[in-house]
């Protein structure tokens, strides 16, 4: 163990924070949302740190003995990207959870890193003001997973992804220097960009521990349209007419039948289970534009041959189909003991192939399939039931994964858009990504964390 006989010393190191070092409580910390088969390793210990300083003490002290750091939030991602391959020390933000600064003028917010995205989004709105990212998981998972993941959600289409509200970041290094990135304004034209480079990086290059954040003017108003289709082909060519239209909705998102058909049997909110597939079309703005968009939309529907639709106004009605659509995990793991969300983004182009490929890999190797996504930027959520400890099923998932991020290379796509690498990706990093960016990533990596002690084996081993 490498914390042998190290616990009191850590215990001086954080002077008096929380410090779990009890197995069972070492065992919630040594899984996160990913469905694994099983688990292999635990951290040593988990510190709960309160202060920028807390955090680099502790790196100082964990550099200093080649011990390794992994920082977690809520512990939302499904890519492995805060378990413990290598035992070590989480850091649990959930004590540094407050919102520092909010200028409505500037229109910017000021975090820490374990401040719930909910909080954030919700301080904006009641200031007229909004805070686009919206991972499904929004209602607990925090700012510093959102941006150590580059998480995005169903409003990336329109209004980006966590990378577009990054204003500046205060990170501390892995010897425990404290390093402040970006200007904190709206344009930022000196130097490199390297508060782009933390994000995304998955804690493996240094950990953040305030984020300055973009709001923007929230919008009047939205409504939702519900269209359902006989043919998975004609959604895609609906969602393809909407934006050839030149109207750009908030989010164009899908559900195939699998999907219709589980999660009304989970939430019974009467959707069409007969369809093949149903969007989720979005579209916000003035209230004086509404009806126009409206009006466009349903036309470009309408020339993709959609069998029926229906137009959310009320508040009531809008969450209820966004609760319906979010509830597609929880509702596929009605299916079998286990369910594993994948991530995959191809051209809009060449979706129809991707989806149509997917159903046929899965029906190849017997799994169970339900298909969600963010159609309107070609990114899909395979999510597959299946009983990992059935040896049977468990290879075939391991054949079918690899498969279907091949047909996503084929199609000119890439194995995660929003999820990140984490340690679930790590083989097939190779197949993504050019043999020399590879080569300096790691170099990369080797100038910001020359010891590997921040988050080891994620993204790539060192």
């Amino acid at each position: 163990m490498l914390l042998k006989n190290k616990i009191s010393e850590i215990n001086n190191v954080v002077k008096g924070r929380t410090v779990l070092t009890a197995v069972e409580e070492l065992y919630c910390y040594a899984q996160d949302s990913t469905n694994k088969k099983n688990v292999q390793s635990h951290p040593e210990a988990v510190v709960f740190p309160e202060s920028i300083e807390d955090v680099q003490n502790l790196l100082k002290y964990a550099n200093k003995h080649r011990i390794p750091v992994i920082s977690r939030g809520a512990g939302t991602n499904m890519v492995g990207a805060c378990t413990c391959p290598k035992g070590g020390i989480v850091l649990d933000f959930a004590k540094m959870n407050k919102i520092l600064d909010f200028n409505p003028i500037n229109m910017t917010v000021k975090v820490q890193p374990g401040v719930v995205l909910k909080d954030i989004k919700d301080l904006a709105s009641n200031n007229g003001l909004f805070y686009p990212p919206d991972p499904s998981n929004f209602k607990v998972s925090t700012i510093g997973g959102s941006i150590a993941q580059s998480s995005g959600g169903a409003m990336a289409l329109k209004y980006g992804t966590t990378k577009d509200y990054i204003l500046s970041l205060t990170v501390v290094l892995a010897d425990g220097t404290v390093m402040k990135l970006g200007a904190g304004t709206i344009k930022d034209a000196v130097g490199y960009h390297l508060n782009q480079l933390i994000v995304g990086s998955e804690g493996t290059l240094a950990i953040v521990v305030e984020a300055d954040l973009k709001l923007i003017p929230k919008p009047e108003t939205s409504r939702v349209l519900t269209a359902y289709f006989d043919d998975i082909e004609d959604a895609i060519k609906g969602a393809t007419n909407i934006l050839n239209s030149r109207v750009l909705p908030a989010t164009i998102d899908f559900m195939d039948k699998n999907s219709i058909q589980t999660v009304e049997s989970f939430n019974h909110s009467g959707m069409d289970i007969t369809k093949e597939a149903l969007l989720l079309v979005e579209i916000d703005g003035y209230e004086s534009s509404m009806d126009i968009q409206e009006a466009i939309v349903i036309d470009a529907l309408e020339k993709a041959n959609v069998a029926s639709f229906k137009v959310a106004v009320t508040e009531q009605e809008k969450e209820a189909l966004w609760i319906s659509r979010r509830a597609s995990f929880a509702a596929t793991a009605k299916l079998a003991p286990d369910v594993v969300s994948d991530d995959i983004i191809v051209p809009r182009e060449n979706l129809a192939s991707m989806i149509v490929g997917c159903n046929n890999i899965c029906s190849k190797y017997n799994l169970k399939l339900c298909l969600v996504g963010h159609i309107g930027d070609g990114n899909i959520h395979p999510q597959i039931a299946l009983d990992l400890n059935n040896d049977i099923e468990f290879k075939n998932y391991i054949v079918a994964k690899s498969e279907m991020y091949k047909l996503a290379i084929d199609l000119g796509g890439t194995i995660s858009a929003e999820h990140g690498v984490g340690s679930e990706k790590i083989s097939y990093l190779d197949l993504t990504i050019d043999n020399n960016a590879v080569k300096y990533m790691k170099m990369v990596k080797k100038i910001f964390d020359p010891n590997n002690i921040l988050n080891p084996d994620k993204i790539f081993k060192i």
